[in-house]
């Protein structure tokens, strides 16, 4: 069994001598030369700008997306079958409560301007 070990480690001799051809005995093995020291400036160059724009891009993000408005939420089930005013309800109760507020304006001898002729 050593033997055998001893066979598997020693290198294979074939006839003596070294191949110039064999990438085992010239030492060109694991290199990467510089067509590999290239595509990794080239790979760090681009992680780079891609991080710079992440960093742009988050500063745009808000910081919560829970909504702005204040939603009322009712104690009890009856307030949701109360009627509700719609919006402007308001104001529109104050232009009537002044109606000169919606009337035309007045002509200086104190009536009011010719309505224009109406289509019909």
């Amino acid at each position: 069994m050593t033997t055998a070990l001893i066979l598997l480690a020693a290198p294979a001799s074939g006839g003596g001598g070294t191949d110039p051809n064999d990438p085992m005995q010239t030492g060109d093995v694991g290199t990467a030369g510089p067509f590999g020291l290239l595509l990794i400036v080239l790979l760090l160059i681009a992680v780079a700008f891609l991080v710079r724009s992440m960093g742009k891009h988050l500063k745009r993000v808000p910081r919560s997306f829970d909504p702005e408005d204040d939603i009322q939420i009712p104690d009890d089930a009856a307030e949701l079958f109360e009627p509700q005013r719609p919006p402007g309800a308001d104001l529109l109760d104050e232009l009537r409560r002044a109606p000169r507020a919606i009337e035309p304006p007045r002509r200086k001898d104190g009536g009011l301007p010719a309505q224009p002729p109406t289509e019909g």
